[in-house]
């Protein structure tokens, strides 16, 4: 997919709504959701993918062959992730 967000790879940050508490804890280098599991599963369970916003054409191709930023920006071809 490209994103280097969690939220847009389906973690728990995508299930967050309004008024839900997320807790940033810099030293751990942790983002929470303080949210019950259960909610969080359930809000998930409708989930998709957002469509990629650009479909075509060389920000395309570099979309598909370029991995995250969290994880080097690596060129090359992703498998199953």
């Amino acid at each position: 997919m490209g994103a280097s967000s969690e939220a847009a790879r389906g973690g728990p940050l995508a299930a967050v709504v309004e008024g839900d508490t997320v807790t940033l804890d810099v030293p751990a280098r942790e983002l929470r959701l303080e949210v019950d599991e259960g909610t969080v599963a359930a809000r998930l369970a409708g989930w998709r993918p957002p469509a990629p916003r650009i479909a075509g054409g060389v920000l395309a191709k570099y979309a598909v062959l370029v991995g995250s930023a969290s994880e080097g920006a690596v060129t090359g071809p992703r498998l199953a992730q």
